[in-house]
Order: C-alpha cells, then structure tokens, then sequence
C-alpha cells in the first residue's frame, strides 16, 4: 500500500501543531539560563512590558498556579534554581513571534548568582551510584555463575572500554504547541507529540486539571526518535502563555532551543570483558555501563541490557551505574540502550573473533543460546542465526580474508564487518473502536502516525479482520479524544495498536455496526516466553590512506522480526533505522563545553546527520517468521531495531580495513590518520 495520507503531506493539507488556525492568536518566545548551576537573584522585565505588542511576562518572579511539581523539567518557573544552562527561567508573550523574540532576548534582565559546575560523565566520578531500575524498569544489574572464574578459565579474553557521546534526536518538525483555552475552562493542545492520550495526563496533572477537561490533539507528527514520547517544556509554556494572555498562544521551539530543552540519548562509557575456550565458546560476559543524568530527575538508560539475551555464556554480569551531573535530563532516543549497548557488546565480539581466529559470524553462532540466557524462558522466536546466514550470502561473506588493512583500491583502504541486533517485542493495552458509517468502515483509535505509517499500516490490519479493501477503511488518530491508545514508542505501536484494531473490528463483524475492544487483558497474558526481533548488519568501508576519510558503498540488514505487515513501510522503517546508525558510527555527537556548561554544535549546520550521499548502495530484507506467541497480527516491531548493530558493523569494517579499532564514537578521520 501506498500512505492512505501520502496526498495530504506532498499537497499540503496535513496540518502539524503549529499550523492550526486561530483567531487573535499570540506568541511566545523562551528567555533561557545563561549559566549552568546556580540561583536567580532578580528578573527585570520592565523593557519588555514596555516594548508595543508585548502581552506577558512569565517567570519565577511570580510563579504560575501549577497543580504538581513532580516533574520537575515541567514545574516551570516554580524556583529560583538553575540545574543547567538553557533552563526555560522566563518568557515573552507578545503579538509577533518578532516581537516575543526581541523582548525576550533584550527586554528580559537576570540576575543569577552563579556556583561551580559539573558537566562531564567520567568512569571515576564520585557521584557515581548504582540506580534502583533502569529504563522502562529493568534491574540495574544481573548477575549468575562466577563471572571472574570464568574469565580465569578461557582461552582467549578481550577486556575494553568503549565510549559513545551525546546524541542529540533532532526530528524533522521542531517541538510545537498551540494552546486555547475555551470559556468554560477546558483547554486544548496542538502538540506534536508521540502520544495524545499520554500527553493529555500529564499536561492536565502538571496544570491541575481534571484529564477530561484538556485535549490534545496531534493527527501528523513530524518525526520524534524518542524526543516526543513525553510531555516536553513547550507544551506546558504554551497552555501557561495562554492563560496569561487570555488568547490562543503558539509556540514552536528553536533547533537550538530543541538542544536544551527535547532530551538527548545520554553519553556512554561502557566496559565490556568476554572469555572463551578454545573453540570461541563464551565462558563469561561481562558489561558495565557509565551513564549520566540531570539533577533535577533520574533517566537511567538500560544500556548493558540487550547484552542479557544475545549469547550463551554460564557466567555473567551486567551493570549500570549513573551520576547526576549539572545537566539537562536524558531521554529516549531511537532504540535507547539497546543502540549504544549494542555497539559496544558486538564490538568486543568481533574484537574476540579477531584474538581467537575464528570468522565472526561463525563466532556468534556458536555462542546461539537455547533459551533466554538470563531467565531460561523460551524465545517466542529467534532467527539471528538464519539473519546471519542469509545476510553473508547476500552480502558475499564468504571466502573473507580476515587479515586487517591488506586490501587497497588506489588510495582507498577496503573493509567489511558484520553485527549483530535485536529489540524487545512488546505490546500496551489500548482500546479502539469500529463502527460502519455509510457503507464504509471507521477505525478510531488514539494512535500516533510519527512519520512511520500508522494509518496504513492499521488501515492494513483493519481490511484483512474485516474481509474487505483497504479504500473502504478510514482510520481515525492522533487525538486524546479518541478510544485511548499507548504511544508511539519502544517499536510497540503496531502490535499495541494492532491487537486492539483486530478485536474492534472482530467485535464489528458479530455486532453489526459497532464494535469497540480493550485489550488490557490480552496484554496481562503476555508471559511465559522470551519476545524479541533480530537482525545481521553488514557494512562496508572504504578508509582514504592520507586524509582519514571513511566513505560507506554498502550496508545491509537483514532482519526476522515476526509478520511484516506492510513491505513498503517496514523497509523504509529498517533503512531509516540503518542510516541514523551510520550516521552514529561516523559523524554525530553533540559537544560540551566544559567551560560553560552548554551545547557547542548545537544545530544542523555543525551537529552532522547522515544523508542519501553517506551511502550509496543500502538494503534491507527479512527472512519469513511465524510466530503465534506476539499478538493478532504475528508481528514485531521494527522502528528500531535497524540502527541496532549498524554503528558496531561500520566500526568492524574500519578495523578490517585498516587494523585501527576505533572504540569512541564517532570515528572521525583524527581517530584514523597516522
């Protein structure tokens, strides 16, 4: 199928937040910290009250009725702390986002007394600890047999530290409100955001209203990675610039403001220690992960936790520790934990096929566990083995000479590398309703189309329960108003969403004319087995002799990941994933400024992303997977696990091509030459 909304975007009938009309309506523009820890002592708004146009000032001077502080990223302007440079401290509602803009950043005066800070995650810091879970709430650390006699009794071992930096999600559309507050009290949101029934809760807990009385909606989203999955600042900014000036208020943040205020995927140091016997069989695994948080609130990212499921080993370890830093919060980014953890494990892999001799996917499956090695439940389904297979036929695997930097084209150095991936298979509890009007069918369900394909790929699931075409199905998303549905996040949308389609519609075809399901029952049922896609990644480089430069001519992924539904998105969904991968192996990081606390490359033009010319020839397949033990429809997420693996099968080529191996992402030509 083609995107049943494919018209509305490229003609441009698909309204985001910030496009919705309203009449009289105002602007609001961030008055953000300029120091990184500390206390503010005074804010003088009088320039900007004074400047034509302007409506509001909003600060800590005095601050706006909130009905809780918990978050504390969202109890904006309730104290005079600051945790980290860019803090929303004040804003300006005005008539012209011009005007909101001049009077914030030039008729907005604060005083701040300012305190030392700390900003750089470091494997010895003091503040270390050991946090109670990880996200989504995993432990923190596992543990079975004895990991240090297992590293006494193997063969060959492999003991590094791998780094990744900051990382910033950067979707398409900007993080976007507008706020209108009716007569009667009720508020509504345009919000661009991964979850409409979600982000009602919390706007309407942060702002001390029943969740009856906000509505939020949000029928196309512009990309998120992760960014939008929970409330974020401007949501609650607009509603309060709203209140103050008594009329409909937009709010579209800055690229540089997104830096600051959407999260980030948290830097990572992370150690990783594996033992094998002679014959490449793993005797014990170890990975402990560094990971940073803000002081305002506790994310900690499950980094060493895809390192749980992947390879049969007796003893093994796994560990988080975090430390709050003078920072903004970490959030989610495409495929948190599981892509930089990834990276790490399946470099040392491929550092320990190398030290043994024996050729890496021959290594990974001799290490293929029967069971989940962490809890011995029953995979549902686990094909990494036939990914790898069919991946090195595709790819022309065989016959590869091991032998590091040997092989030149001109001035080219010529390598490939392979890795490993995988991804949780989920689902949440969700409702929809169906119902027959004129003929045709409804879906409504309060779903989040994120650029991903929703809509059809429900519109899909709901003609084939239904028995009928696809052209007489209309799905209905994006709005808190809708039957409650969890959000777009954790690759859990479509079988969430999915198995709550396929028993509206079941309830339908007995009723007649409607049917409506709640599938918080089915979800309850989800025990008993081990649920996760898996995929080989394939990459190879090109590594310029004189200058350090690392061009990619090919990668491929290959992937078993249940059902795929809908070929055309899923393959965009896996190439989409793939190359923000390599974008993470060769180009993206965000830098701090240890001086200041901030953000250096804090936008497009120096914050550097893959694009079509990074790559020139990617592909994506997947092997045929029957899985009866997911959901209704027999498949599994796929929004993230394609940048699973990529980053660790670029940095494998590397070193195959020139016999450096580059542990600290990303691998920039300094790290190369000489």
């Amino acid at each position: 199928m083609n995107r049943v909304e494919g018209r509305d975007k490229v003609t441009g009938r698909a309204r985001y937040a910030f496009e919705y009309p309203a009449e009289d309506v105002a602007y609001v523009h961030p008055v953000q910290a300029s120091v990184t820890r500390g206390r503010i002592l005074s804010v003088d708004a009088t320039d900007a009250l004074a400047t034509p146009g302007v409506l509001a000032v909003l600060s800590c001077a005095e601050p706006p009725a909130l009905g809780s502080r918990e978050d504390a990223e969202l109890a904006l302007f309730q104290s005079d702390q600051v945790a980290y440079r860019g803090q929303l401290v004040a804003a300006v509602v005005a008539r012209t986002p011009e005007t909101a803009r001049e009077a914030a950043e030039h008729g907005v005066r604060i005083g701040y007394d300012a305190e030392p800070h700390d900003v750089l995650l470091r494997a010895d810091h003091p503040g270390l600890y050991t946090p109670e879970k990880v996200n989504p709430g995993m432990p923190a650390e596992t543990r079975r047999g004895d990991v240090e006699a297992g590293f006494a009794e193997a063969a060959v071992t492999v003991d590094a530290t791998y780094t990744t930096p900051t990382l910033h999600n950067n979707p398409m559309e900007p993080h976007a409100t507008m706020a209108v507050w009716e007569e009667n009290g009720d508020l509504t949101l345009y919000d661009s955001t991964q979850g409409a029934a979600d982000d009602r809760d919390t706007i309407a807990e942060v702002l001390g209203l029943p969740p009856e009385r906000v509505r939020v909606v949000a029928p196309h989203v512009g990309g998120g990675f992760g960014s939008k999955g929970t409330t974020r600042p401007n949501a609650i900014l607009a509603a309060l610039a709203a209140r103050a000036a008594g009329r409909p208020v937009k709010l579209a943040l800055t690229r540089q403001q997104m830096y600051d205020l959407t999260g980030y995927r948290t830097p990572t140091i992370q150690r990783v220690r594996l033992g094998a016997d002679a014959e490449g069989r793993l005797t014990a695994i170890s990975h402990e992960a560094v990971e940073q948080s803000s002081t305002l609130m506790e994310f900690a990212e499950q980094t060493a936790a895809p390192t749980r499921v992947m390879y049969a080993a007796p003893n093994r370890r796994t560990t988080h520790r975090l430390v709050r830093l003078d920072v903004p919060t970490p959030s989610w980014m495409r495929a948190p934990g599981e892509c930089p953890g990834m990276f790490a494990l399946e470099s040392a892999m491929d550092e320990l096929a190398v030290a043994a001799g024996i050729d890496p996917i021959q290594l990974r499956i001799r290490n293929e566990p029967d069971v989940d090695p962490e809890n011995d439940l029953p995979f549902s389904s686990r094909n990494l083995v036939a990914c790898l297979r069919e991946g090195a036929r595709r790819f022309g695997w065989e016959g590869r000479d091991p032998r590091p930097g040997i092989r030149l084209d001109g001035r080219w150095l010529i390598g490939t590398g392979v890795a490993a991936s995988t991804y949780p298979s989920r689902r949440m509890a969700s409702t929809a309703d169906a119902t027959v009007e004129d003929g045709d069918f409804v879906i409504r369900i309060a779903a989040a189309d994120i650029g991903t394909g929703a809509r059809t790929v429900l519109t899909r699931i709901a003609a084939e329960t239904l028995g009928t075409a696809p052209e007489r199905v209309r799905v209905e998303v994006g709005d808190s108003a809708l039957p409650r549905a969890s959000l777009a996040g954790g690759s859990m949308g479509t079988a969430s969403w999915g198995s709550a389609v396929v028993r509206a519609c079941e309830a339908l075809l007995k009723n007649g004319e409607r049917g409506t399901a709640d599938t918080t029952e089915d979800v309850e049922g989800d025990t008993g087995f081990s649920r996760h896609a898996f995929g080989a990644q394939f990459a190879e480089v090109r590594v310029d002799l004189d200058t350090g430069e690392v061009r990619v001519p090919r990668l491929l992924g290959v992937f078993a990941a249940g059902r795929i539904l809908e070929p055309k998105l899923a393959r965009s969904q896996f190439v989409g994933g793939m190359t923000m991968g390599m974008g993470m192996a060769l180009m993206e990081q965000t830098i701090v400024d240890e001086r200041d606390g901030g953000f250096l490359n804090h936008d497009l033009a120096q914050y550097h992303v893959a694009a079509c010319a990074d790559v020139q020839d990617i592909d994506a397949v997947w092997i045929e997977e029957e899985d009866p033990h997911l959901n209704p429809m027999g498949a599994k997420g796929i929004g993230e696990i394609g940048i699973v693996g990529t980053a660790a099968a670029v940095a494998n080529a590397v070193h195959h091509a020139t016999g450096r191996r580059v542990r600290d992402l990303p691998i920039t030509p300094p790290k190369l030459v000489g």
